[in-house]
């Protein structure tokens, strides 16, 4: 556990008060739901138009508390080609769902130079530039990762192309994209060293930024250390990862992660408005295991289990937006029925989230991806988060093989390999990882990527032989 923490005391006042890191070639669209989500909103009721609740935060006033990820765009291709990042990103079907979530109330657009093969600013800008521009708020990112994109003239390139796809003249949020990774030296290079903060402080002071900011992911010497800059640079936000497994659990799932009950609180200690990122961690909890998803639907049947999430995260009156990747229109609207007006968590389904649900998900020891694709496109074709994706659903749903005596273990091992085998083509599997480790950097959830590849590998194998889990 991160020692770092506000208190138990501290935590129910907060809640009970009231109310990423690639080139443009690393990050993908997502194209396909799961069907246990899709299930779930069949019998969706139509969200109530006038109802949003907002946040009040300074130099902009009134944001949507949903705010729109713009990472995970429709695609007209919805094949192999989608999950290989050349999926052509479905335009009218991202002017519907825009417009929609206007119509709803949600002003707050979030995207990136590097999200969606390098297209999503310029799908948003031709989306948002069909509406009134005092109708939303546009956040975009400085997303210099690629070496060739970390001088002075390429990134200022990079923020000036910014306004272009998105066809403004002002950005709302500003944000350093994913300040964290690579640790200490890789934030000077990319902000510090060609003087790109400063210069983007004088774009503030100029008004081409209205709110200036960063995400983090990763090193929390890095965060620590820009929160020391505050005086300096005045943050006016700052993006982190909030959850309620992340709430506690971040550090103990992986040691190179903090526990967002410290970074909230930090942000507190200084008034620093916090966006959060990643509410669902990439969709993990609207898909929960069965018993999970039974016992918060016993709580809460006319609610869908992915509301709790939301609502967790939307509770701390020092959030001001909550965004949500919305690739389909049935999961837009979940969300606006999340937000259309929140209800906030009480004390006691706090507690419930806190020590109860979060402890039984942590307990299963997941590998933590979020099906984000930072880490794509790996160099030897390996498609990770589809590996990592099949892993992962076989454990939340008990099908995972790993006792040989077990009557059912032959139709479980055959399951396993034949389900694999669907959704990773075998030259796209675990056993070409040669662990030369460039995902490993990418990763916004610090996982270690060749090292959990070689451990599915050997499972893999020896499934093949016919062993058992614990034998392997």
């Amino acid at each position: 556990m991160n020692s770092k923490n506000i208190s138990r005391r501290s935590f129910l006042k907060i809640f009970g008060a009231g109310t990423v890191a690639t080139s443009a070639a690393l990050v993908g669209c997502k194209s396909k739901g799961q069907k246990a989500a899709e299930d779930e909103y069949k019998q969706q009721v139509e969200p109530p138009v006038g109802q949003m609740t907002y946040r009040d935060i300074p130099n902009t006033g009134k944001v949507s508390l949903l705010g729109y990820g713009m990472m995970r765009l429709p695609t007209v291709d919805h094949g192999e080609s989608a999950r290989e990042n050349k999926a052509e990103i479905d335009q009218e079907m991202v002017n519907q769902l825009v417009d929609y979530a206007i119509e709803h109330g949600v002003n707050y657009f979030d995207t990136s130079p590097a999200y969606c093969q390098g297209m999503s600013e310029r799908s948003t800008g031709i989306a948002l530039s069909r509406h009134k521009r005092s109708e939303y708020l546009v956040a975009t990112k400085l997303s210099n990762f690629a070496p060739e994109t970390q001088t002075r003239e390429a990134s200022i390139q990079m923020y000036k192309n910014s306004f272009k796809e998105l066809q403004v003249d002002y950005i709302d949020f500003y944000l350093l994209h994913s300040i964290g990774g690579g640790g200490m030296d890789a934030f000077r290079t990319r902000y510090i060293d060609n003087g790109m903060l400063d210069y983007l402080a004088e774009e503030r002071k100029a008004g081409r930024i209205r709110n200036l900011g960063f995400s983090y992911h990763g090193d929390i010497e890095v965060f620590d250390t820009l929160l020391s800059w505050h005086d300096k640079y005045k943050w006016d936000f700052v993006m982190i990862e909030l959850n309620y497994l992340d709430w506690d659990y971040a550090n103990e799932i992986n040691d190179r992660n903090t526990d967002a009950r410290y970074l909230y609180g930090e942000l507190q200690k200084r008034n620093i408005p916090a966006a959060v990122m990643e509410p669902l961690l990439g969709g993990r909890l609207a898909n929960v295991p069965q018993f999970v998803a039974t016992e918060l639907k016993k709580r809460d049947p006319e609610h869908s289990v992915a509301s709790w999430a939301f609502r967790y995260a939307g509770t701390p009156e020092g959030v001001y937006t909550v965004l949500s990747g919305m690739t389909y229109m049935e999961h837009l609207k979940d969300n606006l029925l999340s937000y259309c007006p929140l209800k906030p968590l009480n004390e006691e389904e706090q507690r419930f989230l806190d020590d109860h649900i979060a402890r039984k998900l942590f307990s299963m020891q997941n590998i933590p991806c979020t099906d984000c694709k930072y880490c794509m496109p790996c160099p030897y074709g390996i498609d990770i988060p589809g590996i990592f994706q099949h892993y992962n659903k076989c454990k939340n749903e008990g099908t995972l093989p790993t006792d040989a005596l077990d009557p059912k273990y032959a139709q479980l091992r055959r399951n396993y390999l034949i389900g694999l085998d669907r959704s990773v083509p075998r030259l796209r599997q675990a056993n070409h990882c040669i662990g030369c480790g460039r995902c490993e950097s990418h990763c916004p959830q610090n996982i270690r990527i060749p090292r959990e590849l070689h451990k599915i590998d050997a499972f893999v194998e020896n499934l093949k032989t016919g062993k058992s889990l614990e034998e392997a």
